[in-house]
């Protein structure tokens, strides 16, 4: 089972009146994307971000990447229906770890004028999906956003910050490339993903061998996703949980659809072994 840990619809502060909304512009950085072996000096380095960046774009060029696409397919239109919930019209819109633009194709530019999209991985960039919004790819590392303060209207974000090494850093550089009356909508893996798989490992390698060691990466309980963006300034949050049920065969069915679907992953399971996720 794929349990979401959260979609948010999130604002800023209204802005303060008399206060002109900025134009768009870059940090003065020489690449959005971290150089190998980087991190923020207060997270632990649980993920090697150049490792994540080769293992997206390996997944991004297999010769069929759509066929494993329907979760990022359904979680983008669902997050895309949360725009559209909004009564007002978006004139710059970021994507924060777009893959191949799952959100964008699902929206129009009668809602959204213009809309950027972020990844980390440049062949992912290279094979966009088709929309009607006028698009700027940017490759750039969601922990480093190479943009200024105040400058877009919305950021989504869908099935990506699961893998960043400092979540709170990264919330705190969404809201600070929002304009104060943007807004944030999102969502990521929650603490229940791949339960079944977890609890079936836990119990295999105890049976075998006295005791055993985590074999999926941790995901954020969606009981402190509210106490990290009311942390990293947002207000007016919403925080919901949505649950989507995969059935399998058998573990091995699952871990080559992971293999396949899953570019946040793009492992190259070895089948005789226990995964590490």
């Amino acid at each position: 089972m794929l349990g979401l840990g959260g979609f948010w619809l999130l604002w800023r502060r209204p802005p303060a009146a008399g206060v002109p909304a900025r134009n768009l512009r870059f940090r003065k950085v020489a690449s959005g994307v971290s150089p190998p072996g980087s991190t923020s000096p207060r997270a632990l380095n649980i993920f090697d971000r150049d490792l994540k960046r080769k293992q997206k774009n390996w997944a991004a060029r297999q010769p069929e990447p759509m066929k494993f696409d329907y979760l990022k397919e359904e979680v983008g239109s669902r997050i895309a229906d949360r725009v559209y919930d909004i009564a007002r019209n978006f004139s710059l819109a970021l994507d924060v770890g777009c893959g191949r633009g799952y959100i964008a194709q699902h929206l129009n530019k009668e809602t959204v004028g213009k809309f950027f999209q972020v990844d980390i991985a440049e062949n992912a960039l290279k094979n966009i999906l088709e929309m009607e919004i006028p698009t700027v790819s940017v490759l750039a590392d969601e922990e480093f956003l190479p943009f200024r303060e105040n400058t877009f209207d919305l950021v989504v974000s869908s099935l990506s910050l699961h893998w960043v090494n400092d979540l709170p850093r990264a919330l705190e550089q969404i809201h600070y490339v929002l304009k104060p009356d943007g807004v944030f909508i999102g969502a990521m893996f929650g603490g229940d993903t791949l339960y079944e798989l977890r609890c079936s490992l836990q119990l295999a390698e105890t049976e075998r061998e006295g005791g055993f060691s985590p074999h999926v990466s941790p995901f954020t309980a969606v009981n402190d996703l509210g106490h990290l963006l009311g942390r990293a300034g947002f207000n007016t949050l919403t925080v919901d949980t949505d649950e989507i049920q995969v059935n399998y065969p058998g573990m091995f069915e699952l871990m080559e659809d992971l293999q396949g679907w899953w570019q946040d992953l793009g492992y190259r399971w070895n089948l005789n072994q226990v995964p590490i996720l």
